[in-house]
C-alpha cells in the first residue's frame, strides 16, 4: 500500500495532502465502515456466541466487544486482518510526502519520528507469530471497539507527533538525536528480545537455548520464567513499548503536550492489560504465580512499578 502510494505521488496523480488535508472526513468514513462492519460480523449467517465473556443478550454489549474470538470469511481471518497496521502505513506514508511537497526536504526530527514508526510497524508485520499467543488474539473478541481502535484510533492517535511536526516544525541538531536514538534502540530490544524469549519458550520449553533458564514450575504445566528478561520484570515487553513510543515523541520538542498523548495513552493501555493479564495468570498459576511475584516483585519498571 505504502508502495503503492508513493508511485501515484510520483507520478502525479496524487497530492501528499490527499489524507491530512481530510482527517475528519476520514475519521467519518472510518466510523461509518467500522459500525458496517460489526455489525455484519454480529449478524453474518452462523456466527454464534464464542466468546469468554459470558453471554449476556444485549445487542449494544455484544455489537461493541464482540461475539467471536476468531471470527473467518472464507480463508480470512479477520482479526488479523484488523489487526495489521494497513492504515497506520498509509498514514505514515501520506505524511512524508505532504512534508517533502510543503517544505522540500524531510526534518531531522521528523526523519526520525518516521523512522521509528516504521520499524516498529514492520516488526509487527515480520514478526507477527509471536503476538498470535497473547491475550489479544486469544481471548478478546472482534467486535466495533476492536475494530474501531485499529483501523481510527490506533493510526490517528499514533501519528500525531509527526502530524505536529507537519505544521509545527521542530529542528534539532544530530547531537540532541542521539540520546532519542538511543532510547528508541534500548526499547526496542527489551520488545523484541524479550518477546522472542517468551514466544520462543512457549512454543518449545526444553529448546536447549533457554536450558539455562530458571523456571517455576506450574500446575497448568506450563513453566514460568523467572529468570531472563522475565527474572528482570514481569512485563519488559511493555517497558520497551513505552520506550519506543516516548522516543518517538521527543522529536517534537516540549512546546506542547499533544504529540505526548500517544505514549501516555499507551502507559494507560498497557498499565490496564498487564492488571487483566496478571488476573488471568493468577487464576491459571495459583500459587506458582504468587511465588512468581514473591521473585520478580515489579511488573514494568524495576523499583518503581
Amino acid at each position: 500500500s505504502a508502495v503503492l502510494l508513493m508511485g501515484l505521488w510520483h507520478c502525479g496523480m496524487v497530492r501528499g495532502s490527499s489524507v491530512s488535508s481530510r482527517v475528519l472526513p476520514l475519521v467519518s468514513a472510518g466510523l461509518a465502515m467500522s459500525t458496517l462492519l460489526s455489525l455484519w460480523l454480529y449478524l453474518r449467517p452462523g456466527s454464534a456466541h464464542y466468546s469468554q465473556q459470558p453471554y449476556s443478550g444485549s445487542f449494544l454489549q455484544e455489537f461493541a466487544l464482540g461475539k467471536e474470538i476468531d471470527p473467518r470469511v472464507g480463508r480470512i481471518d479477520m482479526k488479523q486482518f484488523a489487526m495489521v497496521r494497513i492504515g497506520f502505513i498509509g498514514w505514515v506514508s501520506d505524511y512524508v510526502l505532504t512534508a517533502i511537497e510543503t517544505n522540500g526536504s524531510l526534518s531531522l526530527s521528523f526523519l526520525l519520528v518516521v523512522t521509528f514508526q516504521l520499524i516498529y510497524i514492520l516488526d509487527f508485520l515480520i514478526d507477527e507469530d509471536s503476538v498470535l499467543p497473547t491475550k489479544e488474539f486469544t481471548e478478546e473478541s472482534v467486535g466495533f471497539l476492536m475494530i474501531l481502535g485499529e483501523y481510527i484510533w490506533i493510526p490517528i492517535f499514533s501519528s500525531l507527533p509527526i502530524y505536529f511536526l507537519l505544521h509545527r516544525p521542530n529542528h534539532i541538531d544530530f547531537l540532541s538525536a542521539i540520546p532519542i536514538l538511543l532510547l528508541f534502540g534500548i526499547g526496542f530490544l527489551f520488545y523484541y528480545l524479550s518477546n522472542e524469549q517468551k514466544s520462543g519458550f512457549r512454543k518449545n520449553p526444553n529448546n536447549p537455548a533457554y536450558a539455562h533458564l530458571k523456571v517455576i514450575e506450574s500446575p497448568s504445566g506450563e513453566n514460568l520464567m523467572v529468570s531472563g528478561w522475565f527474572g528482570w520484570v514481569r512485563h519488559p515487553n511493555y517497558l520497551g513499548d513505552i520506550l519506543m513510543m516516548f522516543a518517538w515523541c521527543l522529536p517534537c520538542g516540549f512546546t506542547s503536550l499533544v504529540p505526548y498523548l500517544p505514549v501516555i495513552q499507551c502507559i494507560n493501555l498497557l498499565r490496564q492489560r498487564a492488571n487483566e493479564i496478571e488476573a488471568s495468570c493468577q487464576e491459571k498459576h495459583g500459587e506458582a504465580w504468587h511465588e512468581y511475584c514473591r521473585r520478580v516483585p515489579y511488573k514494568v519498571l524495576p523499583y518503581i512499578y
